[in-house]
């Protein structure tokens, strides 16, 4: 907990880049999405995937896959320190071998401000890699009195079209992510909120922007890439 806490202390809340600030994204060419898979039956052993793709196009650039030795126990609310490691080590290689197709945005399969202590998955990677994160959840966290409520159900139920969104807003009064209908052939939608280095309705158009179906492709693809590697 003191260790999140430290960390916090560091997470950006809004654009820092130009291309966010632009409509098109112009200036975006390169959008990361990480994964890690486990082993069937075998918790300790994963595989740990980056890969970059290009924008607009959405089409893979690079790609990392790894079988990595996890030792840390898993813990609610404690995900990150389990799994962040290798992917913080995923992204250095790209900065290192092929500086060139570095990422310039990582979209998180998890949460990033959306969490107990407003510090998940995605907050972590972007602090310690110092790069703008997004994070990208399939279901809802329940913090700050968000439930999956009738009430929610609801309003899940009246996102009729891909891109229509709703914020979440917790008890606290703090908007802690939104509710995205990702695309139109899917009625479960996604949960985005802020990892680092960008605003939420930044996140909110970049995750949009890089759907072609429910999930995002950055991410669709990091695991796509790292169960075929484990089959293999």
């Amino acid at each position: 907990r003191r260790e999140q806490a430290r960390l916090r202390a560091s997470v950006v809340e809004e654009d820092t880049e130009a291309w966010q600030k632009d409509a098109h994204f112009t200036g975006l060419e390169r959008v990361g999405g990480v994964d890690l898979s486990y082993m069937k039956g075998d918790e300790s052993r994963a595989c740990a995937s980056l890969v970059v793709l290009s924008f607009p196009a959405l089409e893979v650039l690079y790609q990392d896959c790894r079988m990595v030795a996890v030792s840390a126990p898993y813990v609610a609310g404690f995900l990150a320190f389990r799994e962040v490691p290798f992917l913080v080590e995923a992204v250095q290689r790209v900065q290192q071998e092929e500086p060139q197709l570095q990422p310039q945005v990582l979209l998180v399969d998890g949460n990033g401000l959306l969490h107990p202590r407003g510090f998940g998955t995605a907050c972590h990677l972007g602090v310690l890699t110092d790069l703008p994160c997004v994070g990208v959840a399939k279901n809802l966290l329940q913090v700050d009195g968000l439930v999956r409520d009738e009430l929610h159900r609801e309003q899940v139920r009246s996102l009729q079209r891909s891109g229509e969104a709703f914020p979440l807003t917790g008890t606290s009064g703090k908007v802690l992510g939104m509710v995205l209908r990702s695309y139109n052939n899917s009625s479960k939608p996604l949960y985005v909120s802020v990892g680092h280095r960008v605003s939420l309705d930044t996140a909110v158009r970049l995750v949009r922007a890089c759907c072609r179906f429910r999930i995002p492709e950055p991410i669709r693809q990091a695991d796509i890439r790292s169960r075929e590697y484990l089959r293999k």
